[in-house]
């Protein structure tokens, strides 16, 4: 059974020793970092900056407006929002009127708002705009007393966020002390959160996070990555998943950085040239899209573009290769990296702003391949590993101690253990409290300590964590062969005309895929190559698309064992979408509803 602690210091006196609480952390950090932009928001077309002393006054009257609606010690709170900057400033108003939050995803059906709200026993819910109040209306209206407040709008019954802040204005003049003794009476093993489980394998499950659980993990992130008053990251990745919410808001704000949001994922590429961050935090999807546009719009142009692109991206890839291996790079290899550089990585750092140090991703495993390019370009992908009942972090690779392809090594403080099935399990102060009202669930994944993840991994020589695929995931063929098909997927997904795979082949003879196309890159290939080109539904049911994809497809897996090889594929016609339930709101593909969803067209390419 392999097992490593952490390679890192052990966190001494540092500058959050004495923050035990999110409450420490939030009106600490406002006393020691008064600068003027500690967030930017769009305000009629252009970002406004918003002082830490601005974003706290906000808070504390949130906070005790929610005193005043008669709101005790540890009763839930919910908070429905998309990013902006309301929601840390209600974020920071539940924890401080010692209350616990629940976020719910802003994209989750009406009816799995309903479930998180009666299963966590929620209060109140703070709710963004007006499609986001009609989610909850009925369950308002069928559960009297229970409160909902309104960022735009109000009436009817329902509170808007000003009416709240001034019941808190009139409570803080009257009672000026109460607010600091009300966030002061928390204490580090108190619950902070519930998160509910994005639900790949199951209905969501709320996981408890404590205020230790979260301060520990933002500790142990400052420990091992630098962020600054200097440093400025671009906000998108929903503030009600984990790893945005500890790595983009609390760890951001405690280093005393700028946090901008987007004002979609729409726009985030527009954002970035007019926000210029130097930090910015994504799911693998991000990354994949980048990657596949690159490729796309070098492939598309005429021939020198492409051998230009080419050349680059193999100068680049060998100057890493080196890099990596802390070889020295020769003169000669360094000046034509310096040539590719100005030619053509400086156009991609370009659409990032030009000031990027790092990218973070987590919430997915992410292709070595595309890891490596962006490092190639003089872009680092800093990859780490974690999951909702971690808080999130456990294992993640830094700007000093990178390697592609793995999630680096485990953070200050996080044991990993690797059992004799391979399952990765975990142990450290951010391991969560439980599952709310669910000691069963709670006792499957907590056994003697540790945190079974669920995941399937090996350590290197140098303790580099590998993520190999989810233990639920492992597809067993008719032979008997186990195949997981994360790396499967994650290769294909690399291809310049391939958006998302589905390994299928549990119980089944051979391999097959499900293919969801690049129909913009498909559409500029027909052109070329004098192929109808249609609507998506017509390049999906092309021939010779599917055979140029089935080729393409082949390309990835020409070291591939026969029983790792994919025979056959269908082409979809469409993305895979959370509002058809086939994704969770991290884009992580829900297998069990895809393999039924679409079981006619698997079942056409077995011939059954």
């Amino acid at each position: 059974m392999q097992e490593v602690a952490s390679p890192y210091a052990t966190i001494g006196e540092g500058r959050l020793s004495r923050i035990h609480t999110l409450n420490d952390l939030y009106l600490t950090t406002i006393g020691e970092h008064p600068g003027p932009r500690a967030f930017l928001h769009k305000i009629g077309g252009r970002y406004e900056p918003v002082s830490r002393e601005e974003f706290g006054g906000v808070g504390t009257e949130i906070a005790l407006g929610l005193v005043a609606l008669g709101l005790e010690r540890g009763e839930r709170v919910a908070l429905l929002s998309e990013n902006r900057l309301e929601w840390p400033e209600t974020d920071m108003g539940i924890l401080t009127a010692a209350l616990v939050s629940v976020p719910i995803y802003p994209t989750v059906t009406r009816r799995s708002v309903e479930h998180i709200l009666e299963d966590s026993g929620a209060r109140a819910v703070f709710v963004s705009t007006p499609e986001q109040i009609e989610k909850v209306r009925g369950y308002r209206d069928a559960n009297p007393g229970f409160l909902v407040i309104a960022f735009e709008g109000g009436g009817d019954g329902i509170l808007s966020l000003d009416e709240v802040r001034e019941r808190g204005r009139a409570l803080h003049h009257a009672e000026p002390d109460l607010h600091g003794q009300r966030a002061g009476n928390v204490e580090s093993g108190d619950l902070a959160t519930i998160i509910y489980t994005s639900g790949t394998t199951g209905p969501p499950k709320g996981v408890m996070l404590t205020h230790h659980n979260i301060v520990s993990n933002v500790e142990a992130t400052l420990a091992t990555i630098s962020i600054g008053e200097d440093d400025t990251v671009l906000s998108f990745l929903p503030l009600s998943h984990i790893l945005e919410r500890m790595a983009g808001l609390y760890t951001i704000f405690r280093g005393g950085a700028c946090i901008a949001y987007a004002e979609s994922v729409e726009t985030v590429a527009e954002n970035m040239i007019e926000v210029r961050p130097t930090v910015m935090i994504s799911v693998p999807r991000l990354y994949e899209k980048m990657y596949a546009r690159v490729f796309e719009k070098a492939m598309s142009g005429g021939a020198v573009k492409r051998g230009l692109f080419l050349w680059a991206a193999r100068v680049g890839a060998e100057r890493a290769a080196l890099r990596l291996a802390r070889k020295p790079v020769p003169w000669f290899l360094e000046a034509r990296y310096g040539l590719a550089a100005r030619l053509v990585f400086s156009k991609l750092k370009a659409r990032t702003g030009g000031r990027l140090r790092f990218f973070v991703s987590g919430g997915a495993p992410l292709a070595k391949g595309i890891s490596d390019f962006f490092y190639s370009a003089g872009l680092m992908i800093l990859e780490g590993y974690g999951l909702t009942e971690s808080s999130p972090v456990l294992s993640c690779n830094t700007p000093e101690d990178f390697r592609p392809g793995t999630v680096g090594k485990p953070i200050p403080g996080v044991d990993i253990r690797i059992a004799e099935d391979g399952e990765i399990l975990a142990r450290g102060p951010n391991i969560m409290k439980g599952y709310y009202g669910n000691p069963e669930a709670t006792a499957e994944v907590l056994q003697g300590g540790w945190l079974h993840t669920g995941d399937i991994g090996r350590l290197d020589e140098d303790g580099f964590l590998v993520i190999t695929d989810r233990k639920k995931d492992i597809l067993v063929t008719a032979g008997g062969k186990n195949v997981a098909p994360q790396p499967i997927e994650n290769a294909l997904k690399t291809d310049r005309f391939i958006v998302e795979a589905v390994v299928i082949g549990d119980g089944r003879p051979y391999l097959t895929a499900l293919i969801v196309p690049d129909f913009d890159a498909l559409a500029a290939y027909a052109v070329i190559k004098g192929l109808p080109s249609g609507s998506p539904e017509e390049l999906a049911r092309d021939p010779k698309i599917r055979d140029l994809l089935l080729r393409r497809v082949g390309r990835h897996q020409e070291d591939a064992s026969s029983f790792e090889t994919i025979k056959k594929i269908a082409v979809l016609d469409r993305d895979l979408s959370l509002e058809a339930g086939e994704v969770t709101p991290t884009m992580k593909v829900k297998r069990k509803v895809v393999v039924e969803k679409y079981a006619s067209i698997i079942d056409d390419m077995y011939g059954s």
